[in-house]
């Protein structure tokens, strides 16, 4: 449940209630037992950078893969012997 910040007019008394957003019934203050009026104080969240959505949200580029191995290690030999990669670049082609 979220914190709200409450202020009493009449005694200036400031207070916290946990309570669901949903409820909307009066709170009272506890000291004079008068009417109290929400407080709104701002978010402590800061975006710094060069934009969160832009690095984010952007497509990612797909990789396509010229050879299923990386280039240090050789693709694995087929069967018959010979390296079965027909990528260029890989370590295991010939």
């Amino acid at each position: 449940m979220p914190t709200y910040d409450f202020r009493c007019p009449s005694c200036d008394h400031t207070f916290q209630i946990f309570r669901p957003a949903s409820d909307t019934s009066q709170v009272t203050c506890p000291m004079c037992d008068t009417a109290a009026k929400r407080v709104f104080v701002p978010v402590g969240v800061v975006f710094k950078g060069s934009g969160f959505h832009n690095t984010d949200y952007r497509d990612r580029p797909t990789a396509s893969p010229e050879c299923a191995s990386s280039p240090d290690t050789p693709c694995s030999p087929s069967p018959g012997g010979a390296s079965g990669c027909d990528c260029t670049g890989c370590p295991g082609a010939e």
